[in-house]
């Protein structure tokens, strides 16, 4: 997965997005923050959570994993993408939020 998420880091950043890689997760529980080794493959613009898998089958907690990651965060969208198919975007979910109603129309 690491080689995967270097050259889709490369391709975003060729396209002009600010993208940052392996962001750690904030954890709150009862308001008291803990220690967390929960990261983000790769955040876009601050917005879309990007999380990256190499795996022969695709199973329903890669999808829950990234719904937390994007509760967490607040953030609007998620892209959970698996490398391992020889098409990727049969094997593409996207996710979004209440957050994303609230984004400007552009």
């Amino acid at each position: 997965e690491s080689v995967y998420e270097k050259c889709l880091i490369q391709e975003l950043k060729e396209q002009g997005l600010n993208v940052r890689s392996q962001v750690l997760v904030p954890i709150h529980y009862k308001n008291t923050p803990l220690d967390s080794d929960l990261r983000i493959d790769i955040l876009v613009n601050d917005l879309i959570i990007i999380e990256l898998k190499a795996v022969e089958t695709m199973i329903p907690v890669f999808k829950a994993q990234l719904l937390s990651y994007l509760k967490l965060t607040g953030k609007p969208k998620g892209l959970l993408i698996n490398f391992h198919t020889e098409n990727i975007t049969s094997q593409l979910v996207s996710l979004v939020t209440e957050e994303f109603a609230k984004l400007p129309e552009e």
